[in-house]
């Protein structure tokens, strides 16, 4: 078959589901990771021929589409800052804003002595933070938390994966029994904030294959790990460390509040690239 061909069944099968920008992108995608050809290929040489054992994964990953499967899931992959990311129902898809937290952690360390810095991601999921961290700012030594062990599993084989080295520890920032016996110059988490309230909001490739565990909070009290967060980073920032958070646009206020109810001062609320607050800084006393 020819691949041009493969390309038009995409777009009669997934048209009525996706825009057809993402639908080209899909497509796109599974050429680059199967075929290991770039895009531009199919311009050049039109005519291309796929074996049918060459078009197998081309089509069962089709048939997972349909059903709104992440493309992640489905290549088993993902990308954050340029780096490439093992991924799998056990881990949240790495996505932009995420990127942008990570870029203000590093500006606020570029230039700066990275010898004995210490930084600690809580809830480290793919290991994305932890590792494009310990990537960018090399001479940093890098803790990544976690309470899942599968999540572990999937961020120590990125680790691997991007040629650094971290510690991983399987702990629950909610037990605030954690002890780890010495301080940190930073913190950063991207904990789960998003309230049940507003699961209608999100689409279905995200609600029925992303880990809810990651994703979600109960009405009631959405900040609970903020609130955690934001204790045990008292007790394990250097003074004058920071603690950087990825956060609910809708409770940006409400987060702010609770790191000055906590003492921490210079807080500093940001917004993304959509005009949202979704990052918030402050310094420990």
């Amino acid at each position: 078959m020819y691949l041009k061909e493969i390309k038009v069944i995409f777009h009669k099968e997934l048209d009525p589901l996706y825009p057809k920008e993402e639908v080209d992108s899909f497509f796109y995608m599974f050429m680059e990771h199967y075929l290991e050809l770039e895009r531009f290929s199919l311009v050049l040489q039109p005519n291309t021929i796929v074996s049918k054992e060459e078009e197998q994964p081309f089509f069962e990953g089709l048939a997972r589409l349909r059903k709104e499967e992440p493309v992640q899931y489905i290549l088993g992959e993902a990308s954050f800052m340029g780096l490439k990311f093992k991924v799998n129902p056990h881990v949240l898809i790495p996505r932009p804003e995420t990127e942008e937290l990570v870029s203000w952690v590093i500006k606020n360390y570029e230039g700066k002595s990275h010898k004995d810095l210490k930084i600690l991601d809580i809830g480290t999921g793919s290991g994305c933070i932890a590792i494009t961290l310990a990537k960018l700012l090399p001479k940093a030594s890098v803790l990544a938390l976690d309470f899942s062990n599968m999540a572990l599993e999937v961020a120590r084989k990125n680790a691997e994966l991007n040629n650094v080295e971290i510690n991983f520890l399987n702990a629950d920032i909610l037990d605030l029994n954690i002890e780890l016996g010495f301080e940190f110059d930073c913190i950063v988490s991207n904990p789960p904030y998003v309230r049940e309230m507003e699961k209608d909001q999100m689409g279905n490739n995200v609600k029925n294959y992303e880990p809810s565990e990651a994703l979600f909070v109960s009405d009631s009290d959405p900040l609970k790990f903020y609130t955690s967060i934001a204790a045990f980073s008292l007790g394990h920032l250097r003074p004058k460390g920071s603690l950087f958070l990825e956060i609910n646009q809708y409770l940006a206020m409400q987060t702010k509040q609770l790191l000055v109810n906590n003492h921490f001062k210079e807080i500093d609320l940001r917004k993304d690239i959509f005009g949202n607050f979704r990052m918030l800084k402050g310094t420990r006393p």
